[in-house]
């Protein structure tokens, strides 16, 4: 599922059960605005808690850059967008439309990369279930017959029943309570419809952000109340800048996600995938399926993280990416539901084969039945020299204790991926309501699992449109952010393996001069309590640190055996 920060259930049900007729419960003043852009900038120069990245350009000015090829594993993107048409990913041995699979590596026409969510007719796959609902009835039959004894269980299948189990619990655990908070989401979704439908009329077009709202003077006591409701929600979850269809398509996919979590327990999800992509979802050699339709109609999430990481610089329009000489090789694998451990292998491996460097991946769920799938395929990037960079989550939980999938943990090996970051997201301090903190109140942390944190508060950035920009905050906007300052690393320290890369950053990580509060919670610790480097990221510290270092060749090291056959299918 995308990591990406839209509602929460304690802060829809808190938020939504304000009434704005009432008076009461207006959203606090903020403390200080933060400007568009503001995470590429210098605490120092700037008044705001960036990665320093004008300076990290200042400091490598003069040198020569190498582009470097970063695959974002995500939604799709919008290939039209004017801020990322320039820095596209373009397959050199592909000729665009002839039908044919020029490059013979299975893929057919992968121009700017490949859908493993799309159907060789063209259709593709948006929505799709929870990974724990599809364990939960896969493995119910076997594990509930009557006589099982798990006792005699043992080895993968021992694990296989524990996380059976878990997948149990939280799936009759979704089901039996929060009947009346789905009730109330709906009525909120319903009330939310309504009310753009009177604002629409009443100001004469059929979008508009917050701030459009927040100029508009109604005429009518009917529009004012209006726009009083949707004033609130705005600014209450920070979408001053989103549009109403932007915020009531994520408002409804998130009431529907709900609702199939309360349906899972009485029935097996829709097989979504399944009926669309149509290959032997067991058998991994089954790999050449999926359609060259990046875009495929869902591409805000990937749009949006593709900007941040490499949107063109200095062009005047939007926004500036952080990375100047990358393109963006897109991989659609993320619906809106959890992705598939089939599908992130095989996008890992052909981000790897393609010649991607770095690869983001701004998604996760809390089960992976296939994890041994995934970690083949990142011991394979580990072995072909590509980093691996990783959204958190944004449940506020420590990941430490709680399973986030992927992860850089290898099961079958038992040892941590070396070509692996894990990303949690910080905030500037003073800024707004709800983020008044070093760390943003959502992220995931952990000493052992979270390596350094990066803004993901208010990231301004593409969303599909053609021109259109807005900001979003979650881990995926972290993980981008990182991403991009290991590809600027990569373009101008091109001999630095991955493992050096994430030295680096984590190395040059600014720690905060006091105590952070702990996502989640009103307590108060040291970052180095809550991530391993106990930092910041900071790309001026960064390319200082990477200058001292000779780097290396990549390594030669042997992927790790695997049932995948190797080789193209001509």
């Amino acid at each position: 599922m995308k990591h990406f920060l839209f509602l929460s259930a304690g802060l829809v049900m808190a938020t939504l059960s304000f009434n704005p007729a009432s008076g009461q419960g207006t959203t606090a003043p903020l403390k200080k605005e933060l400007p568009k852009g503001w995470h590429l900038s210098d605490k120092t120069t700037d008044g705001f808690y960036g990665i320093s990245m004008d300076k990290a350009y200042e400091f490598v000015k003069g040198k020569t850059s190498k582009t470097v090829v970063v695959a974002v594993i995500d939604s799709g993107i919008d290939t039209l967008h004017e801020d990322l048409k320039p820095i596209l990913w373009v397959n050199p041995k592909e000729i665009p439309g002839n039908g044919i699979d020029d490059d013979k590596n299975g893929y057919v026409d992968d121009i700017h990369g490949w859908n493993f969510l799309g159907g060789k007719d063209g259709t593709n796959v948006k929505q799709d279930s929870y990974e724990g609902a599809r364990v939960y009835h896969r493995l119910k039959e076997k594990y509930s017959a009557p006589g099982f004894d798990a006792s005699k269980l043992q080895g993968e299948e021992k694990d296989e029943y524990e996380m059976w189990k878990k997948a149990k619990e939280r799936v009759e655990g979704d089901a039996g309570g929060g009947g009346a908070d789905l009730l109330f989401l709906k009525r909120a979704l319903e009330s939310s419809q309504n009310n753009d439908s009177i604002l629409t009329k009443a100001m004469g077009k059929d979008t508009y952000t917050g701030k459009d709202l927040e100029t508009w003077v109604p005429s009518t006591s009917e529009a004012q109340k209006s726009k009083a409701g949707m004033l609130y929600i705005f600014k209450a979850f920070n979408m001053m800048e989103t549009s109403n269809k932007e915020f009531l398509e994520g408002f409804e996919d998130y009431v529907s996600g709900e609702e199939r979590k309360k349906e899972a327990a009485e029935k097996a999800p829709k097989d979504y995938r399944g009926e669309i992509v149509k290959d032997n979802y067991y058998d991994l050699n089954d790999r050449f399926y999926g359609n060259n339709d990046v875009m495929a109609g869902t591409p805000y999430h990937g749009t949006h993280v593709s900007g941040i990481i490499a949107a063109k610089r200095g062009n005047d329009l939007g926004m500036d990416g952080v990375a100047d000489n990358v393109r963006i090789m897109m991989i659609r694998a993320v619906p809106d539901g959890d992705e598939h451990d089939k599908d992130v292998a095989l996008a890992i491996r052909y981000a790897v084969d393609n010649g991607a460097k770095v690869v983001n991946m701004s998604f996760g769920k809390s089960f992976s039945p296939e994890k041994k799938w995934v970690d083949e395929a990142v011991k394979y990037a580990e072995s072909k020299g590509v980093l691996l960079v990783h959204a958190a989550g944004n449940d506020g939980a420590n990941v430490d204790e709680v399973d986030n999938f992927p992860n850089a943990n290898l099961r079958a090996v038992k040892e941590k991926a070396s070509n692996w970051i894990t990303v949690g997201a910080s905030s500037d301090p003073l800024s707004e309501p709800g983020f008044s903190s070093y760390t943003a109140s959502f992220s995931n942390y952990g000493k052992n699992e979270v390596d350094v944190f990066a803004p993901g508060t208010k990231i301004y950035s593409t969303i599909p449109g053609g021109n259109t920009y807005g900001n979003q905050q979650g881990t995926s906007m972290a993980s981008p952010v990182v991403a991009g300052v290991a590809a600027f690393l990569l373009s101008y320290y091109p001999t630095l393996t991955p493992q050096e890369v994430k030295m680096v950053i984590e190395k040059s990580a600014t720690p905060p001069a006091e105590k952070v509060k702990k996502p989640g919670s009103e307590d108060m610790v040291f970052l180095s309590e809550i991530s391993k480097s106990g930092g910041f990221l900071n790309a001026y510290e960064a390319a200082k640190l990477a200058e001292t270092i000779k780097g290396t060749a990549p390594s030669k090291k042997k992927a790790p055996k695997s049932k995948l056959k190797q080789g193209s299918r001509g």
